[in-house]
């Protein structure tokens, strides 16, 4: 990712924090929720870690952390679980953005090469994660018996939370592309 430098350094904050929250979750709960909760992990520690401004890890490292998430968000959505699919098309997404992301060192040699990968499909994936935020926003609404959504680490509206955080990052991502 490359872009404002605060941006960067406040997409992080978002994602490791959403990434505690995921992990803190995978110690409780029915063992397909602690399955769920350990993929957002992953995917929010791989989506920190790749948006620190002084890039750390190779892009490749991203590439083949992200394919394994994807391969395993298909194993479990051919298991039968259905929420996976948005799993894998995160997974998915953070792959294209590893491959395209600029490697400092042919970005030198290059320098009239503009990274950012293929128009239509970063347009595709915003469309995509823009309309998961907003109906996945719409989950935290309270409904009109309630008195608002839960606090609790394991309930519903904490998993939703981190769903949201985890779109809306990547959005953010998908942007500075």
């Amino acid at each position: 990712m490359h872009g404002p430098e605060p941006v960067a350094w406040l997409l992080f904050g978002v994602c490791a924090l959403a990434a505690a929250v995921c992990l803190r979750r995978t110690r409780s709960g029915p063992a397909a929720h602690r399955r769920t909760a350990a993929t957002e992990a992953v995917m929010a520690l791989g989506m920190a870690a790749m948006a620190l401004p002084p890039q750390p890890v190779p892009a490749a490292a991203f590439a083949v952390l992200f394919t394994a998430v994807a391969a395993h968000s298909a194993a479990l959505l051919v298991q039968g679980a259905p929420h996976q699919a948005h799993h894998f098309a995160e997974a998915a997404a953070m792959v294209y953005m590893a491959l395209a992301m600029p490697d400092p060192a042919a970005a030198a040699a290059h320098a009239g090469h503009e990274p950012g990968g293929v128009p239509w499909v970063t347009g595709a994936l915003l469309v995509y994660f823009g309309l998961y935020t907003l109906r996945t926003g719409t989950r935290l609404m309270p409904g009109p018996d309630s008195g608002g959504p839960a606090a609790t680490s394991g309930s519903p509206e904490v998993a939703v939370a981190c769903r949201l955080t985890l779109a809306l990052g990547m959005s953010a991502m998908l942007v500075g592309l």
